[in-house]
């Protein structure tokens, strides 16, 4: 590993630990030449996923864009940031997992909406509502009816 300070190439680790995510490795290094100590991290390389959009763009998956339509969902709402964090994670392993190379968008908004429909139903209906692109109020009133259905057989 080059160090930061001098650009030699020799060094020697002093002190490895397991990060709290479980996939990344930080290590405490210490240049050979300089004598001075640095960081690094270590992550396992992994193929991209691809995500084919509704209008057959693919793009690499993204969980911030995850996290980023759960916030807004859960807006103003008694969800808490560590909730959201453990959806994302959940899907980011769940997609991962997986073995494919591509993932429709409407596979991971069905996801989603699935681990919102058992955190808070108000941010389930919000992000239903923009997933499936509700038309009018008759849309609204048939996703809130089929939640109050399954709320009443429980």
């Amino acid at each position: 590993m080059k160090c930061v300070y001098c650009g030699g190439i020799d060094s020697k680790v002093i002190d490895s630990r397991l990060s709290e995510d479980g996939y990344t490795v930080r290590r405490r290094r210490e240049c050979i030449s300089c004598g001075k100590r640095f960081t690094t991290y270590e992550k396992v390389e992994s193929t991209p996923v691809l995500v084919i959009k509704n209008n057959g763009n693919r793009q690499i998956f993204d969980p911030s864009k995850i996290k980023n339509g759960l916030l807004k969902a859960c807006e103003k709402r008694p969800v808490p940031a560590s909730v959201i964090d453990k959806i994302v994670n959940d899907i980011e392993k769940t997609v991962n997992n997986s073995l494919v190379q591509e993932i429709t968008s409407k596979k991971i908004g069905e996801m989603v909406m699935a681990a919102l429909k058992e955190v808070d139903d108000v941010a389930y209906v919000r992000f239903a509502s923009v997933h499936r692109e509700f038309k009018d109020i008759n849309t609204f009133l048939e996703e809130i009816n089929s939640i109050l259905k399954g709320k009443n057989l429980n």
